[in-house]
């Protein structure tokens, strides 16, 4: 065989993965510059599922998207949304054909691992006051300390109303901290795996240390801060109890490298791909063939249970409603839909190479990540996505110039996660697992390409414009 036809089989035969700034068009740049600033404003307003979900209605009603009304008929070229007790939300541009030829799914999620009060967080000891927390999904307890943060969310008052909190946000505001042993004690500490090193119940905030009233009171410095936050909130000790308030790191979206690459940021996972559907949806230009519809859920990083995760009959009866407008069972359109399970996946760090099976790992700058599968181990917890719907990802993709890569989360003993994925397919939604790839994934601080965030836009887009 002569060199040049081997040459030339090589090339026809085998796979070619190439990092994307290789293929990338070179107008595309701006976009994709403009694009991921976008998106770092979006995460800096949004690093609650609460201030996320707001934060997707104005951009939705910016672009024309109503709230829905249950039984009003929707046509095609309706723009609607729905909000689902503050904390997740769907949203749907009526397609041209019936849903009764399915719908267009992408469905991400906007919780991120964070640190929650516990209902009673207030206590003073060593005369400093403290918040207790409870870790919310998977985190790494040592990576939380020593860091500053941020507290968010709602207090429920007695009377129905709510306060909202925002401590630590604004330019001016104090920032709150866990602190962490120093090294000179720290010699028993060092003996401690990393999950043993930090105990749970060592995960206090720090919250004050000047007291108040008389020398011989006590609880002097808890009745300093509680003076502050009433004077602030209006709120007295016993409306933790119904508060949900949500501790999140203190820092701002931002590039990272000296080439200004990639983006650094709290809540990646999975604010990244929910940006990528709700902007893939937003910025359609005309009115898709079959109706596309984008699920920003709640409580993805501990199971997806409860009323606002992904397991809740939220997005049954609000594809049932618009079912129901057009004359059609739900049953009828979960068939023929599809969804892309807009999720992160892990990317290829060398400094951790031992975890990573290299040939089927994700890589930063190859695109977004089709994930056949994901679960742990021997697939436990996994929609394994058949073969005919990898193939018609692979031709939606290819088709729109989309850069993409067919991935696994690591080695197969090494451990897991999940997705929303075998969610949609316990519906009989055909469904597929795909998106960014994270360094440093559930971190207080994680690190992605701005060519993948950009890419999975366009994938995104791609499968809502798709005909069939």
């Amino acid at each position: 065989m002569e060199k040049s036809e081997y040459k030339a089989l090589k090339e026809q035969l085998f796979s070619r993965r190439r990092n994307g700034f290789d293929r990338l068009d070179g107008a595309e740049r701006g976009a994709l510059e403009a694009y991921c600033t976008d998106y770092k404003a979006f995460l800096d307003a949004g690093k609650t599922e609460r201030l996320c979900a707001a934060e997707v209605i104005r951009l939705a009603e910016q672009a024309g998207y109503r709230p829905y009304v249950r039984g009003t008929a929707v046509k095609a070229g309706d723009k609607v949304y729905l909000c689902n007790r503050g904390k997740s939300v769907l949203l749907a541009h009526i397609g041209e054909k019936s849903l009764a030829e399915g719908a267009q799914i992408a469905a991400a999620h906007i919780d991120s691992p964070r640190l929650d009060l516990k209902p009673n967080p207030l206590y003073e000891d060593g005369e400093l006051a403290y918040f207790k927390t409870h870790y919310y999904g998977g985190i790494r307890k040592y990576q939380w300390v020593t860091i500053p943060m941020e507290l968010h969310g709602v207090v429920a008052l007695r009377d129905g109303t709510t306060v909202q909190v925002n401590i630590g946000a604004d330019a001016d505001d104090p920032r709150l901290v866990i602190t962490d042993l120093l090294p000179h004690l720290g010699a028993e500490q060092n003996k401690k795996t990393l999950a043993e090193a930090i105990p749970a119940e060592t995960l206090n905030l720090l919250l004050g240390s000047e007291p108040i009233g008389d020398a011989e009171e006590s609880g002097r410095v808890k009745l300093a801060v509680m003076k502050l936050l009433n004077e602030k909130y209006g709120i007295t000790e016993d409306d933790f109890t119904s508060a949900e308030l949500e501790a999140v790191p203190a820092v701002k979206a931002t590039d990272i490298g000296l080439d200004r690459s990639m983006i650094g940021a709290y809540g990646h996972d999975d604010r990244v791909c929910a940006y990528a559907a709700l902007r893939g949806l937003l910025d359609l230009d005309k009115t898709p063939a079959k109706t596309a519809v984008c699920v920003l859920a709640d409580k993805e990083e501990i199971g997806s249970d409860g009323v606002t995760g992904m397991q809740s009959a939220a997005f049954d009866t609000f594809m049932e409603d618009l079912c129901e407008s057009q004359g059609v069972p739900v049953r009828v359109c979960f068939e023929k839909s599809f969804c892309l399970s807009a999720d992160v996946t892990a990317a290829y760090d060398p400094n951790f190479s031992d975890v990573y099976e290299k040939r089927n790992a994700a890589y930063l700058n190859y695109g977004i990540g089709l994930c056949k599968y994901t679960g742990a181990r021997g697939k436990s917890g996994a929609s394994d996505a058949d073969a005919e719907t990898v193939a018609y990802i692979r031709n939606v993709f290819d088709e729109a110039g989309v850069i993409w890569q067919i991935a696994e989360l690591g080695k197969v003993d090494a451990g897991g996660g999940g997705t929303v994925a075998m969610y949609m397919a316990n519906r009989n939604i055909t469904t597929l697992d795909a998106g960014v790839p994270v360094l440093s994934m559930h971190a207080p601080f994680e690190t992605v390409s701005k060519l993948d965030c950009y890419e999975t836009y366009k994938g995104m887009k791609a499968v809502f414009e798709a005909e069939k």
